[in-house]
């Protein structure tokens, strides 16, 4: 597991950064503007077809594998939008778009020469697809049927799953018991599969209610509850979770 999984919860990481501004250097919203085209683009939206040579699938859920697959001490000294840049380009090298070899090349030419043109663009079709993305949306929600196992008021614990690539579930809440809150409405799936971590297919999602003295033993403040949502692959039984554990 990478420790940047692990975060919420601990202390004594250091200063926390204070900044209020969405994008910090004019380059940052290039990077956006990019992740967006790409989500706008992929083959799996039902969306007008463009003369667009991206013809994979690029979500929220492959940029933040992208993001986290950096090495744990890259990861810590990037910026933001700088561990952006590093997922999205992994992913064009892995998907075939570009060779490692060809993007450092091109790296060293515009450094070398930073007037140096960028490349040509403008098609309307494309244009005109990524807008109506960004007017849609498109939503985790899927119109399937699945069985839901809980109800409001049952006490659950909380699944250790193993993760490499990215995982929905905090660190600090592994292996601890809450109350299920709220019970969502349909199925909701996280746009690509997480492979060990379990999450991909459309499942329940569970709001559960923690106790911050069960998270945190002895340092934590009075009268306040902590909500998250969960996927029901990461709930269980008090009782069933005990077994696994024992097994």
């Amino acid at each position: 597991m990478k420790l940047q999984h692990y975060l919420g919860g601990l202390e004594g990481l250091g200063p926390v950064s204070t900044e209020t501004r969405v994008f910090v250097e004019p380059w940052e919203t290039r990077i956006f503007g990019i992740h967006t085209a790409m989500m706008a683009l992929s083959s799996q939206l039902p969306l007008p077809a463009t003369p667009s040579a991206f013809t994979t699938v690029w979500t929220w859920a492959d940029l933040r594998k992208g993001a986290e697959s950096l090495n744990p001490f890259d990861y810590f000294k990037y910026r933001y939008y700088e561990k952006w840049l590093g997922g999205i380009s992994g992913y064009f090298i892995d998907q075939g778009y570009i060779t490692a070899e060809e993007l450092d090349a091109l790296t060293e030419e515009y450094y070398a020469a930073p007037e140096k043109s960028l490349p040509s663009y403008g098609e309307q079709a494309i244009d005109d697809r990524v807008v109506q993305y960004l007017v849609e949306g498109d939503s985790p929600k899927r119109d399937v049927a699945v069985t839901f196992d809980f109800s409001a008021g049952d006490q659950v614990s909380i699944l250790n799953v193993p993760s490499i690539e990215h995982t929905r579930l905090p660190g600090f809440l592994r292996e601890k018991t809450g109350t299920i809150e709220t019970v969502y409405a349909g199925a909701y799936t996280y746009l690509c599969d997480t492979g060990t971590d379990g999450i991909g297919a459309a499942m329940p999602v569970y709001c559960v209610r923690f106790d911050p003295a069960e998270l945190w033993p002895g340092n934590a403040e009075p009268n306040f509850s902590l909500y998250a949502d969960l996927y029901a692959h990461y709930v269980r039984q008090p009782e069933a979770l005990a077994t696994a554990k024992a097994a």
